[in-house]
């Protein structure tokens, strides 16, 4: 195992965009990290750098005590995984799990016991004399994942390893994967746009977006206290609530108004509890954007002058044991709630109403703007 530190790596393509701008991050040995983020915001650009695939445009990259900006990458004892498999058609799942050994000069009795072993672990010890074309798309991920095992290497690449898989088999594997990890302890670098993904896997996720990291942290430190407007967005299912309006301070007392009032009327206004007063008393006045997260709202069971909104429901979504209901704020903002299914459901249908209870004691509060800092 060893540690993987970037420093202010970039990456630039001819005549085209910055792809991956100012990188620095350090990831401990035996650390699992995700890179999170949407489509062209950088993290397989950062995980293909580090792999040795692309050429650095400046920067270092060190894989333990090395640096590997010129290492070839055969000669960075790394193993990747990538997302279509890339398992040898004409061969079995034996001689596919043990080609890189067999190419290195790995002695035969220690290529057996390592295929062996690292198939038990997987539980595809009855595959290993099949076909790829014989086996399912998870079995397939088993196989890619092994082979990379056997190569007992210092760190795990994994470029989307799971996007091809069903929502259900997604799952099985994706606690498989974190599981081995916890067996081998190796270092890993895991790339997704899945977030859900990236806060169950990783010890530590890094946010990307327009090919710069916007937070990296523990999953649930980023999830409750995201830096800025997009974090706050694409950390959470579903995604934050956001709502557009200003601060107003009356007594002791900070609100929230919401923008222009909407044809039923009188624009939201919520208040803070006294404790967050002095936070946000330097945005007074200012446009702000209000962040609440679905499961922040809850049936109210009478009209409060403080913290509730009257929700014209569009949608509603049962999902078991929640449910998930769509409207809009009397501003038009869009506003999703997620309620335990027992709270009243026979009242929730679309064209009618609900009144929600806003949690404001954990709302968030940001500046305006698709990056918009966070405040108080």
């Amino acid at each position: 195992m060893a540690t993987i530190a970037l420093d202010h790596v970039r990456k630039r393509y001819p005549n085209g965009p910055e792809a991956v701008r100012d990188f620095t991050f350090n990831i401990g040995d035996g650390e699992f990290v995700v890179l999170v983020g949407p489509s062209g915001c950088g993290k397989s650009t950062t995980l293909r750098l580090v792999a040795g695939l692309e050429d650095l445009t400046g920067g270092t990259i060190r894989i333990g005590d090395r640096i590997v900006n010129d290492v070839h990458p055969k000669d960075r004892d790394i193993a990747m995984v990538f997302q279509n498999y890339a398992l040898y058609p004409h061969m079995s799942v034996r001689e596919n799990m043990s080609f890189a050994l067999k190419l290195r000069g790995v002695a035969k009795d220690q290529i057996k016991s390592r295929v062996l072993k690292a198939a038990q672990s997987l539980g595809i010890e009855d595959l290993l004399d099949r076909k790829p074309r014989q086996l399912s798309g998870g079995q397939r991920q088993r196989v890619a994942v092994g082979r990379a095992i056997v190569r007992e290497p210092k760190a795990f690449l994994f470029d989307e390893p799971l996007s091809n898989l069903d929502a259900k088999l997604r799952v099985t594997t994706r606690a498989e994967l974190k599981a081995l990890h916890q067996r081998l302890r190796t270092t890993t670098i895991y790339v997704t746009h899945d977030q859900e993904e990236a806060m169950t896997l990783g010890d530590r996720i890094v946010v990307m977006a327009d090919a710069v990291i916007q937070q990296a942290g523990p999953p649930l430190e980023v999830y409750r206290h995201p830096v800025n407007r997009f974090v706050a967005s694409f950390i959470g299912m579903p995604p934050m609530n956001l709502i557009e309006g200003t601060l107003a301070r009356e007594g002791d007392t900070t609100w929230f108004v919401e923008g222009p009032a909407g044809a039923n009327g009188t624009p939201s206004r919520l208040a803070f509890p006294a404790a967050r007063s002095p936070a946000l008393a330097g945005a007074i006045g200012a446009t702000v954007v209000l962040g609440l997260r679905p499961q922040m709202l809850r049936p109210a069971g009478v009209e409060s002058t403080t913290t509730t909104i009257r929700v014209p429901i569009s949608v509603v979504e049962p999902l078991g044991d929640l449910i998930d209901i769509f409207g809009s704020t009397p501003g038009r903002s869009r506003l999703v709630a997620r309620l335990n299914a027992a709270d009243s459901t026979a009242a929730l249908r679309p064209g009618g109403e609900v009144l929600l209870d806003a949690d404001m004691a954990r709302a968030h509060v940001f500046e305006p703007g698709p990056f918009g800092k966070s405040i108080g």
